[in-house]
């Protein structure tokens, strides 16, 4: 139904249009004094309607693929990578954020063709342009031809699930990257990863590592206090 009165908004506005230019090319002969200026309005008039109208036709093809089930519908841009993806712990996380601006190198929040093909010749993995075509497609939900970070994370996710195949690019990708995306109860997640800790319950390891950042950081404004006091002396020495 949307898809249909989308449609039929369409047909009217390009109906209304033409009437429109139809009326003004008969226009009254008093009016031809003002025929150059007329002309340059029409033309940005002409601008705008034409842009309105892709923007429009791209809405609608939109909408009518999602209805047919041959497009998904747009995740929104702003997620909290820790309460979705529940099985990989703060650091994992962290890393896997490292990583992903590592490779970024347009800086816009996506890892397109170029970025990926460099990411896996620098992990000594080369692919070819068609593999690393399908390498983003397994993943791509949005269907825009580049990774967000939450894509980026859904690799590891189906790697820790046994959710990829062997000769898949991501999995290559997974398995050489630094991080150790092993967890315990995850399925198929020993068949890729060696676990190195004992698992706990996410709620326990959430706050053990909170603790610890905040341990670190304390104990880096304890050293850049002892770096401060220590200046001040040297200062003080010389200026005596």
């Amino acid at each position: 139904m949307a898809s249909e009165e989308l449609a039929q908004k369409l047909q009217r506005r390009l109906q209304l249009e033409e009437s429109g230019a139809a009326v003004e090319g008969e226009a009254a002969p008093g009016t031809a004094g003002r025929g150059e200026e007329a002309a340059g309005d029409e033309a940005e008039r002409s601008c705008l309607t034409a842009s309105a109208g892709a923007e429009l036709s791209a809405k609608l093809c939109r909408r009518q693929d999602i209805n047919e089930g041959a497009a998904q519908p747009r995740r929104a841009a702003v997620f909290n990578p820790y309460t979705e993806f529940k099985e990989f712990s703060r650091r994992q996380i962290k890393d896997m954020e490292r990583m992903f601006r590592l490779y970024d190198s347009g800086r816009d929040g996506y890892i397109d063709l170029m970025e990926l093909k460099l990411m896996m010749e620098k992990l000594g993995a080369p692919q070819t342009h068609l593999g690393l075509k399908n390498m983003i497609k397994e993943v791509d939900e949005d269907f825009d031809g580049k990774l967000s970070f939450r894509e980026f994370l859904l690799i590891f996710h189906k790697a820790a699930a046994g959710e990829l195949e062997e000769d898949s690019g991501l999995l290559t990708l997974a398995k050489l990257s630094e991080i150790d995306v092993s967890i315990e109860g995850v399925k198929g997640a020993k068949n890729f990863f060696e676990a190195k800790v004992q698992a706990l319950s996410s709620a326990s390891k959430f706050e053990a590592e909170i603790k610890a950042e905040q341990d670190e950081r304390k104990r880096e404004e304890e050293e850049r206090k002892h770096r401060r006091a220590a200046f001040r002396e040297l200062k003080s020495a010389f200026t005596q």
